[in-house]
C-alpha cells in the first residue's frame, strides 16, 4: 500500500463512506410510513434488509476506529493475539484486521 499515513488515509476514507451510507439508510428508514398494510409489508422486508445494511457498516466503523487507534498507539500492523507483524498484502485486503493470517483462522 505505502506508508501508515496512506493506509490512515484509507482507513478514513472508507469510514466517511460508511458513515454516509449509515445516513442514508437512516434517512430510508424514517421515509417509510406507509398507510397501506400491502405496501407496509414490503416496506418492512426492505427495513430489514437497511437495518442490515446500517448494522454492517456499524461494525465495520467499529473495527475501523480500533485500527485507528492501533495506529496512534503505535501498535498498527502487528497481531493482537500473538504479537507478529501482520503482512503488507494481508494488510492491503483487510487494513482493520488485528490479526495476522495465524490467528485469524485459529479465531
Amino acid at each position: 500500500m505505502g506508508t501508515l499515513e496512506d493506509r490512515k488515509q484509507q482507513l478514513l476514507a472508507r469510514r466517511a463512506e460508511l458513515v454516509q451510507r449509515g445516513d442514508e439508510v437512516e434517512e430510508e428508514l424514517d421515509s417509510h410510513n406507509s398507510q397501506d398494510w400491502e405496501e407496509r409489508a414490503v416496506e418492512r422486508e426492505t427495513d430489514e434488509v437497511l437495518e442490515q445494511m446500517g448494522n454492517s457498516a456499524g461494525d465495520e466503523i467499529i473495527r475501523i476506529d480500533a485500527a485507528l487507534k492501533r495506529m496512534d498507539e503505535g501498535e498498527y500492523g502487528f497481531c493482537t493475539v500473538c504479537g507478529a507483524e501482520i503482512s503488507q498484502e494481508r494488510l492491503d485486503v483487510v487494513p482493520f484486521t488485528p490479526f495476522c493470517r495465524k490467528c485469524a483462522a485459529a479465531v
